[in-house]
Parts: structure tokens; sequence; C-alpha cells
């Protein structure tokens, strides 16, 4: 069993498992049994929970993008029949991602539905002491998740992509293993508060998903490595999620992204990991705190902001309004079109026949009366 491991055997296990090789390839290379594995990882994946709770909170970061990524377990949701369990079918990985220190802040797996989108949105509130401007894509359950968890305290933006259901551009039909093709622009929009649209993206994170499926076999697409249970799914995203928070160094940041957020002070080893996610005690999950504005840049002005009573704030949003020493525009309204002289109609003269007499026609003035002449 994997508790009977020495250290070693669990550190090859570990490091083969967090570099995408799948659980039979690992029996092959390192000699240990497929049971074993499996309960090793189930092990070091609720540790890696632990850690995630322990030491992912308070982090004072303002831009985070949330996107989701899909796989399965055991069968995919159109093999799925009335008598097989719920875990059945499909099973996406909720990520939100610190555009700027990498750091994978909250992730949750589930059904691509309103509770699990709402669970992962309060997760996610609960380690953030600022308030966030978070982008997210166009599921229809983040605006309502992110406004039942942040109120008033939050940026949010969407990003809108569009597909087509055209061909092609060679002119072959669309495979529906793979994503669609897109059209040539994607919209952004404000859901609440202002974000800044220009930053607003969501393509970090997908990025992000990009290394989840180089990482975790069982992400793989057209592969038979996809997950036979929940349990062993959940357990592989929490060890990829430590691993990459705190053991793999980021390209671009040339540390790890818990180091990038300050909360470790020195690159993990794999050992260091399974050692600390073996030990690691059992933890609650962070409570919300209040969330603060973001600290201004240097040399700028701290926007002005009041904290409401039941929660959230009362924000002064710059844009419309004179800058200092500059005159207010003048608004001139609109010329009023001035309407034309209303001519009364004249009343037709016939003769002693009943016929139209042109010559003797006159018309008739007008007058004003103060009621009606009949």
């Amino acid at each position: 069993m994997g508790n009977h491991l020495s250290l070693a055997e669990r550190v090859a296990v570990v490091s083969h498992l967090v570099e995408g090789t799948s659980v039979r390839a690992t029996s092959r290379l390192t000699g240990t049994c497929k049971e074993a594995i499996l309960s090793l990882l189930v092990r070091i994946g609720e540790g890696c929970d632990r850690l995630h709770n322990q030491l992912v909170r308070d982090l004072d970061i303002r831009e985070i993008q949330c996107d989701e990524i899909w796989s399965f377990v055991q069968k995919k949701q159109a093999r799925v029949k009335p008598e097989d369990p719920a875990e059945f079918g499909d099973a996406y990985a909720y990520l939100a991602l610190a555009r700027t220190k990498k750091l994978i802040v909250s992730y949750r797996v589930g059904k691509r539905d309103e509770a699990t989108t709402k669970a992962f949105v309060a997760d996610l509130r609960a380690r953030l002491v600022t308030i966030p401007e978070v982008s997210t894509d166009g599921w229809q359950s983040y605006p309502v998740a992110i406004g039942q968890s942040f109120g008033g305290a939050v940026d949010h933006a969407v990003i809108q992509k569009n597909y087509t259901k055209k061909r092609r551009a060679d002119g072959q039909r669309h495979d529906h293993r793979y994503e669609p093709p897109r059209e040539p622009f994607i919209t952004k929009r404000a859901e609440r508060g202002v974000p800044d649209l220009d930053r607003a993206s969501t393509s970090h994170v997908e990025r992000a998903n990009m290394t989840v499926r180089m990482h975790i076999r069982r992400f793989t697409r057209l592969c038979n490595g996809f997950s036979r249970k929940i349990e062993n799914h959940r357990a592989a995203i929490s060890l990829h999620v430590a691993f990459y928070n705190f053991v793999r160094v980021h390209e671009s940041l040339r540390v790890t992204p818990a180091m990038e957020a300050g909360i470790a002070s020195s690159v993990w080893t794999i050992e260091e990991l399974v050692e600390r996610a073996l030990a690691a005690a059992p933890c609650e999950p962070p409570k919300p705190r209040e969330l603060t504005p973001p600290t201004p840049a240097p040399g700028a002005k701290p926007s002005a902001a009041r904290a409401l009573p039941n929660g959230g704030w009362l924000r002064v949003i710059d844009g419309g309004k004179t800058k200092q020493g500059e005159k207010p525009t003048p608004i001139i309204p609109p010329p009023v079109p001035i309407a034309a002289p209303v001519v009364a109609s004249p009343e037709p003269v016939t003769d002693e026949h009943g016929q139209l007499d042109l010559f003797a026609w006159k018309p008739r003035p007008r007058q004003l009366t103060l009621w009606d002449e009949t």
C-alpha cells in the first residue's frame, strides 16, 4: 500500500505523476504497483488541498482571471445512462489565476452548473483581502455567483468569445472533438463595477489550462488515461495545483508563483512537497474578510471610498468629471424648430344648383373664440 513505500519511492512516483505520466507508465518506470500509486495519489492530493487552505489566503491580488477546463470521469456525458452514478460524465475544473503573479488562487472540480460556480467563486472571495478585477468568459452563472459573493466590491469584466458553425477555411466540416472555429472578433463588456477593459482578458488562464493538460495525463484528449473515480480526479488536480504554485519555476517570473505572491520564501522540491502534504493537518477553509480598495500606483492620488454598512464599498470612479483648473464645457441646447403658421382651410362656395363656384370663392377670415360658437 501507499503508506508502506519509502520516501524515495514516494518522491519518484510523484515526480512522474506531476510531469504528465500515466499511472500505468509510472508503475513500469518505478516498479510500484498501480494500487499503491493510486493510494499514494489520493493521500498526497488530500494533503495538497490542506496545504492550499493553510497557505493560499489573505492575498493582495488585483487582477484575476477565471476559466473552466473540461474533462470526464469513467465515460463522456453523451454515454451516461440514468442508472449511472452522478459522478460519471463531465468533470470541469474551475481555475482562478492571478494575472501578474501567475498563482492559482482557487480551484474547484464538479459539473459546469450554477452550484459549482457559486462554490468556486465563494472560495475565491474568501482568499482575497483586496477588491479584485475579475475577468471571466461568457458562462451565464458567473455574474450571479460573483454578485452574491462580492457584492459591490468587485470589478467584473466578461469576455465573450464568438464561435461559428461555418466550415473551416479549407472547406471541411468542424471536428466536434476539438474547439469549434472562432469568429475574428471577441467582445468585452463591464458586468459589474468599472473594470479596465483594455487589460481584461482570459488568455493567461487559458494558457494555464494548457499546462494542466500537459502535466496531468487524465486531461489528455483522445486517450485512455481518463479518470475512473472522481476522488482520483480531484486528487490529481490538487497535486498539480500545489506543484504549480510551490515547485514549478515559472518561465517568465524565474521564481515560483508562491514566491511571487509572497506566501513562500524558496522553491520547494518534490521531496519537500511530499513531506509537507503527508504531514499537513486538517484545516478549515478561509473565511471571507472585508475587502479594501487596491493600493494606488506610486505618485497617484487614492480615490475616495467609503465602507457601506451592509458590506462593500462606495467608490469614486475616475472619468466623466472635469479636471482641476479646467472650465466645464457649457451645454448648448439644440435649437427649437419654429412651427409653420396654421392656415384655416377655406370653405367651398356653391351656387343655387349645388355646384362649386370657383370665381365666388373667398378664404374665411380666422377668428379666435373663447367658447364654442355652436
